[in-house]
């Protein structure tokens, strides 16, 4: 007689995301079809914070931190997420957004683009491990 309780359906199937009525247009968090992305770098030390990356093919973008950098780093991604959206909402692609993101290094959060550091994966999930690594 076994005493594990069954778990409830809803805890072991994965979860579906749903945008709700009125929310801002959003890219998509996800893709497999090839992404560019570039680093951001703390503004004190250069330490490498995360990764904004972007794919047109699923209309994706994102930005993906790094661990070593912690808090900070996790933190930073409130404000990179936020100009992500508004680029979507002015209807940028997300190559488009980008662009436009790694050429501003006059940035109001703690990380700024690094130069030349825009590159190629073939999917997002190689920059999420990349920030996962470092």
């Amino acid at each position: 007689m076994s005493h594990e309780q069954p778990q409830p359906t809803s805890l072991t199937e994965p979860m579906a995301v749903v945008e709700a009525p009125g929310n801002p247009p959003r890219y998509k968090h996800r893709t497999d079809k090839p992404v560019r992305y570039f680093s951001i770098v703390d503004k004190e030390s250069g330490a490498v914070l995360g990764y904004v990356w972007a794919g047109d093919e699923d209309d994706a973008a994102a930005y993906e931190y790094c661990v070593s950098g912690g808090a900070r780093a996790a933190n930073e991604g409130g404000f990179w997420f936020s100009r992500l959206r508004s680029a979507k909402a002015r209807g940028l692609l997300p190559s488009q957004a980008l662009a436009e993101l790694a050429a501003d290094q006059d940035t109001e959060g703690k990380g700024r683009p690094l130069p030349g550091s825009l590159a190629e994966a073939p999917n997002a999930d190689v920059v999420k491990a990349l920030a996962k690594a470092n």
